[in-house]
């Protein structure tokens, strides 16, 4: 049943970025007969659609600054432009805000003047990926609930950044210049309701400390982690998505408990050097152990006791959850051995 919980609770996260911006469109929105003459005004600059009268889309234009927000805008679309600032000024009226896109622009930190997105407190959703950005943006509003800023040359989170942004639940770090030394062990601290944390494509060397407890999905690809400390998983217990794919890890490197999460349904192990089969849980239901160095598969240590459940067992029932196996770039022949069907009996695909 907790397994059908988180993969119901990652769906609707997968799905929020596309559902979010129509389901928004229709709720709480003024009447047109409520607006002054000013909020029908359209910069020449943009287009605004009768058919989207809180729509504002300016991209691809050349624009090198940004234009005057009506006050009725609460999406507005800025990105692909030569834009380098972000003042106060143009947001002046704009005080329904819900969505800026600013990506693929030339923002760098010294353009971003200190009060003009904290100013915004209804935005929800924030976009500045391919900037010229070197840290995260602060103040934010408290009301913001994604920021995005992948590809942009993040190496430092100033204190505090995050310390009132409550209400975030994704945070995309991707592709980036953070180094170990940006972390503090409080740089998290204020994230309560943080459920996505991507941070892959950085050069880490060690998992980030101290991470919010509610994370579900922590993405750290393409880095050069070796090691993960043990008890790392008690801090963020409710963990069920996990990618270190592209990274160092050695067996050695791996916790004494491995893997044995009980919340953990997705783990992405990928083009690492492990030599061994990794502990998991048996709620586990994918493992990608690819591409690692692992020549042999020792069944009777890796198949996990079955989850505990009420009245007699039912393999099929309450075995380990496993259903979906890649073990193809290591030294591992087929046939499958039959240990392991018999163990994860749940299998649907494997890939040797």
């Amino acid at each position: 049943m907790a397994a059908a919980m988180y993969f119901s609770i990652w769906a609707l996260l997968t799905a929020d970025l596309v559902c979010t911006r129509s389901v928004r469109q229709v709720h709480d929105m003024n009447e047109p007969e409520d607006w002054d003459v000013d909020d029908f005004m359209c910069p020449r600059e943009c287009f605004c659609p009768p058919s989207f009268p809180t729509a504002l889309y300016c991209e691809n234009r050349g624009l090198k600054e940004i234009p005057a927000i009506p006050s009725r805008i609460w999406y507005l679309y800025l990105e692909n432009n030569l834009i380098e600032t972000i003042p106060e000024k143009p947001f002046e009226n704009a005080t329904e805000l819900r969505w800026i896109n600013l990506n693929k622009n030339k923002i760098a930190n010294y353009g971003i003047a200190k009060g003009a997105l904290s100013q915004l407190k209804k935005l929800l959703f924030l976009f500045l990926e391919d900037n010229e950005l070197e840290e995260v943006p602060s103040p934010l509003p408290r009301s913001l609930e994604q920021l995005q800023l992948a590809r942009n040359k993040v190496s430092r989170i100033p204190q505090g950044t995050f310390s009132n942004l409550e209400n975030l639940t994704l945070l995309d770090l991707q592709h980036n210049k953070l180094f170990d030394n940006a972390f503090q062990r409080d740089t998290f601290k204020g994230l309560k309701n943080l459920l996505q944390l991507n941070m892959a494509k950085n050069a880490l060397r060690q998992m980030p400390p101290r991470l919010p407890a509610n994370t579900m999905q922590l993405f750290l690809d393409n880095n050069s982690i070796e090691a993960i400390p043990d008890n790392y998983f008690n801090v963020i217990p409710k963990v069920a998505f996990l990618r270190l794919n592209h990274n160092k890890l050695s067996d050695a490197g791996l916790p004494s408990s491995g893997f044995d999460v009980s919340s953990l349904l997705d783990l992405q192990l990928s083009h690492n050097r492990l030599t061994k089969f990794p502990r998991v849980s048996a709620h586990l239901q994918h493992l990608h152990l690819d591409h690692n160095q692992i020549k042999s598969v020792n069944v009777s240590v890796i198949c996990p006791p079955p989850p505990a459940a009420p009245g007699e067992r039912d393999l099929f029932s309450y075995g380990p959850r496993l259903n979906y196996l890649r073990l193809d770039g290591n030294g591992i022949e087929p046939p499958i051995p039959m240990d392991l069907m018999n163990c994860f009996r749940l299998l649907q695909a494997i890939i040797i």
